[in-house]
């Protein structure tokens, strides 16, 4: 998951957060160069847009290289279309330009 800067962080508000050891140390590595508040923003963010109904697609059909059946294993979020698709659903995966698989829903390639 990308970071999508929405504002410069001079913009932010400060805000304090009580984490597990383990957990802050397990989000640092996960984060890898981007920092860990970066992607507890991501993980946020992503979570307010998928449970407030405000979703913005994250790629366009166009940027689907290829794409594949599949089957759901936990509840996922088209990539095209936001579009929740249930565990145990047939889904496709597609291939992006830079190599990343995204879900997709059935139909959500359709022109």
């Amino acid at each position: 998951m990308p970071t999508l800067s929405r504002v410069s962080t001079s913009e932010m508000e400060v805000t304090s957060i009580r984490l597990e050891r383990d957990l802050k140390e397990k989000l640092k590595l996960l984060s890898g160069n981007r920092g860990y508040q970066a992607l507890i923003r991501d993980v946020l963010w992503q979570y307010v847009e998928q449970s407030s109904g405000d979703y913005q697609p994250q790629i366009t059909q166009d940027e689907i290289r290829a794409s594949f059946e599949a089957k759901a294993e936990r509840q996922e979020l088209c990539a095209l279309t936001g579009t929740l698709i249930q565990p145990q659903e047939p889904m496709l995966l597609g291939l992006t330009p830079q190599g990343t698989l995204v879900p997709l829903s059935l139909g959500s390639l359709s022109r």
